[in-house]
């Protein structure tokens, strides 16, 4: 990657895939970029060119890292296990309710081994506790099961 600056304008990163295609990202000054694919026959030719405000670019940002640069997902091993943060929603079905009434480990695979509320850890919640809005579930399994349980505490 190189990298000018353009001034009055901001800096200009140009990249080199592995197939040999021409990128280039102009970072502006008040905070949008713009993104050059350039044709594959004539690298000085631009094929495509998109504006993105800065909010845009940093959704794009968010998208383009990756899974284990998240903030929820806590941990991953050679096992296929993951460990991440859920946070059940004030308006989810499971807020008031217990624990057990999820199936969470049935349905899913996934454990959840600790809830995180207001500046307190519960670690290895029992099918009895009570779940509130604003808890923030530690769950662990696969990928998919971890999946599957956000979809089932996202349940309003």
């Amino acid at each position: 990657m190189s990298t000018t600056p353009l001034p009055g304008i901001g800096v200009r990163y140009d990249l080199t895939t592995r197939e040999h295609r021409q990128l280039s990202v102009i970072a502006h000054r008040d905070g949008a970029r713009t993104v050059n694919v350039y044709q594959a026959d004539d690298p000085d030719a631009c094929a495509q060119s998109l504006r993105l405000t800065g909010p845009e670019a940093a959704s794009l940002i968010n998208a383009l890292a990756p899974s284990h640069h998240s903030p929820n997902l806590l941990s991953t091993t050679d096992l296929g296990l993951v460990a991440e943060r859920i946070e059940l929603s004030a308006v989810s079905y499971w807020n008031g309710r217990v624990l057990g009434e999820t199936r969470m480990r049935t349905e899913t695979g996934a454990s959840i081994v600790a809830v995180l509320r207001l500046a307190q850890a519960i670690p290895s919640p029992t099918p009895d506790f009570r779940l509130a809005g604003g808890d923030t579930l530690i769950v662990i399994g696969t990928r998919e099961g971890v999946e599957a349980a956000a979809t089932i505490l996202g349940r309003e």
